[in-house]
């Protein structure tokens, strides 16, 4: 999973990183309104935490933004203003829920997977795309005609997630690369090639009918013949 974080105070942006990554998530942090936004455009994220008091510009007009542009990725608001009003205009701008600061971690961290789950359509954590099941907890993928089921690394679980999510959508190894390495990794494009074989021998493991298929030129696709 690939969080954005939006937050100018220093420790606190190097506190919550921190606990994030030790929770195996992947963070990208930008300390500004402006580079918030262009990184909340990119649209590559499965959850955006968003401080309200930013340089150049507010978390409010950020999540307006947003939502004009038709971005849907989960904001959780992250404030140490209080006050109703401050709770009702950062919801009515777009957020999806509300933390203020101080905060305890479980809760923050409870609140992201209620977010994620909510984000996919997954309130048991489970994904699903054919014959396929996909444990977000356990990262586990399953072929539910044979009980079949195979441990998946992180890499091919999140490639895994990203098709399923995106059902019936060709995404390009562009959208691969930056969705799984991230925008300053130094991953090449066949990085992702390598992860794609690997995954699509994890699904032939399981007896999944649930194929990655190659577009030509385009990408890829999760494609299911009749189960």
């Amino acid at each position: 999973m690939r969080i954005l974080l939006v937050e100018d105070e220093e420790r606190m942006a190097q506190a919550l990183c921190e606990i994030l990554r030790l929770e195996k998530y992947e963070v990208d942090c930008y300390r500004d309104g402006i580079s918030g936004l262009d990184a909340v455009e990119s649209d590559v994220y499965d959850v955006i935490i968003l401080d309200v008091m930013l340089p150049g510009l507010d978390g409010f007009t950020i999540a307006k933004k947003a939502r004009k542009q038709g971005i849907r990725t989960p904001i959780l608001m992250l404030t140490a203003k209080g006050e109703l009003d401050d709770k009702v205009t950062g919801l009515d701008s777009g957020a999806d829920d509300y933390l203020t600061k101080p905060f305890m971690t479980k809760e923050l961290l409870a609140r992201l997977r209620a977010l994620l789950r909510r984000g996919m359509n997954t309130p048991d954590g489970v994904l699903s795309f054919g014959d396929i099941q996909l444990d977000t907890n356990t990262f586990t993928l399953c072929c539910i005609t044979n009980g079949q089921n195979v441990k998946l690394s992180e890499k091919e679980y999140r490639i895994l997630e990203y098709l399923t999510a995106n059902q019936g959508q060709v995404l390009t190894r562009e959208q691969f690369a930056v969705k799984i390495w991230g925008f300053d990794s130094d991953a090449e494009y066949n990085n992702v090639e390598v992860y794609m074989s690997f995954t699509r021998k994890k699904l032939n493991f399981v007896g999944a009918k649930t194929e990655i298929k190659a577009v030509r030129g385009l990408g890829y696709e999760l494609r299911c013949s009749d189960v």
